[in-house]
């Protein structure tokens, strides 16, 4: 973009550089590094942020690159003045910085939406109708939930990635050939980590007739997603777990499908031409391109923020980041099976590649109980619940997966069981210090016990300080 502002100096070389082992490379700085905390038993802590599989704290790079933009923020699309034209630039710009990160193929469409969910959602009201979807139960609640006007078939989850193939072949192989079809699968589980077989499965599909979207939410942030090699036809993520703020995320694939629909939203931006009729009415002409499905004013922050992520991470290197974060997989790992009161949850086992998405249980305790007192006690921020994954961790802890459950904390109070689990997470901008201390307070609170006592409170468990 010739008329854009210059950014802060990249911090990325700088922090890779700082170690020729990858394995031992520095994290990339992030925002909310140096924050403190206060513990209920006294004093401050700086706060270890191990949910990064909710949200991933915005890359310093990220933050800087918009900082700098941010005083030539003008209207997108919409301006013939000096800031409008260099913010539609930028705008643009990041749709092709997105392509490439993604390695689009030559006709490919990058729409920019809120979040996966989001993305995903649009792609369900684009899709012809009488199409047949195809879930698995493992899927996180943006890829099962959406498809609600279109026929649903819900695959058990496998405990292989073979058997991830050979049951979507089976059910692939049962279904109309002649009717439309749509496969809709996880790159990496938001429980449990692991890697799903994304090429081979879809290669399955389209030996059926049938196409497929990749929901990259967990696999872009720590592995590389090409389009191309991957051959999948739709990929959808979001911008803050991407190490970007919250509020934008991507669809991108093929454009027949959402050009051949009618705009995901009406109004300005989606319209090329609007005419009214001699009878009253009104007669609309849409757009083709992305514009069809992106109406209203974009978030242009939200969007130069992903693509300043997407570069941030290239320049970074993923080979870098991918070893360095399997350094403290394998270290969270090692830490948990030292414990044997720890069950970490798992479909296709021990051996299986996975990205920094841990999810386990400990016997003896409610796990709201459990990750309350990480928090009061050490400072270390993880997750607990059901992760909006309700019939995957519901098989995963031997329930009934159509038992009822909360994306929150469960009602259980302290001491008692619950059918929920403890999630922990990590990235780009972790470093050891966070996942060591982890390990070491589940040793201790499952050796020694909470040092304060706790309460349920509006279904989640905290300190009590009455």
């Amino acid at each position: 973009m010739s008329a854009r502002p210059n950014a802060a100096t990249s911090t990325v070389e700088t922090a890779v550089a700082e170690s020729a082992d990858p394995c031992c490379a520095a994290p990339l700085p992030v925002l909310g590094r140096d924050v403190t905390v206060p513990l209920v038993t006294g004093g401050e802590v700086t706060y270890a942020a191990l949910d990064y599989a909710a949200s991933a704290p915005a890359l310093q790079r990220v933050w800087d690159d918009v900082a700098a933009y941010a005083p030539y923020y003008g209207s997108v699309h919409r301006g013939a003045g000096y800031l409008s034209q260099l913010s539609t630039d930028l705008f643009e710009n990041s749709r092709v910085t997105v392509a490439e990160f993604l390695d689009c193929r030559p006709g490919d469409q990058v729409v920019f939406t809120r979040s996966t969910t989001d993305s995903l959602n649009l792609l369900a009201a684009t899709i012809p109708a009488g199409c047949e979807v195809f879930v698995f139960e493992t899927e996180h609640h943006a890829s099962l939930l959406p498809w609600r006007d279109a026929r649903v078939t819900y695959l058990n989850a496998p405990r292989t990635p073979e058997q991830a193939v050979a049951t979507l072949e089976r059910a692939l192989a049962d279904r109309d050939p002649y009717g439309p079809a749509l496969v809709c699968v996880t790159g990496a589980s938001n429980v449990t980590g692991e890697l799903w077989p994304v090429k081979e499965l879809a290669a399955a599909a389209h030996a059926h007739g049938a196409r497929i979207v990749l929901d990259a939410a967990q696999l872009a942030p720590h592995h590389p997603v090409s389009v191309r090699e991957l051959d999948v036809d739709w990929v959808a993520f979001s911008g803050h777990k991407l190490y970007a703020p919250f509020g934008s995320g991507v669809l991108a694939g093929r454009a027949d499908w959402l050009q051949d629909s009618e705009p995901y939203l009406a109004g300005g931006g989606a319209s090329r031409k609007v005419a009214r009729r001699a009878d009253g009415g009104v007669d609309v002409e849409w757009h083709t391109t992305a514009a069809r499905h992106e109406a209203g004013s974009p978030n242009v922050i939200g969007v130069y923020s992903i693509a300043s992520a997407c570069k941030a991470l290239t320049e970074a290197g993923f080979d870098s980041l991918v070893a360095r974060e399997q350094h403290l997989i394998d270290t969270v790992r090692a830490g948990l099976a030292e414990v044997p009161e720890v069950r970490v949850l798992s479909l296709f086992g021990d051996d299986a590649p996975r990205v920094g998405v841990i999810s386990f249980v400990v016997e003896g305790w409610n796990s709201s109980h459990f990750a309350a007192a990480l928090s009061a006690e050490y400072g270390i921020g993880v997750r607990d619940g059901l992760f909006c994954a309700h019939p995957l961790v519901r098989t995963l802890l031997g329930s009934d997966p159509q038992d009822p459950g909360e994306c929150g904390a469960p009602e259980a109070a302290p001491g008692e069981r619950s059918l929920n689990a403890i999630r922990v997470s990590f990235g780009a901008g972790t470093p050891d210090e966070h996942v060591e201390r982890f390990v070491g307070a589940v040793k201790e609170l499952v050796r020694d016990g909470a040092q304060w006592k706790y309460r349920t409170e509006d279904g989640r468990c905290v300190p009590d300080r009455g």
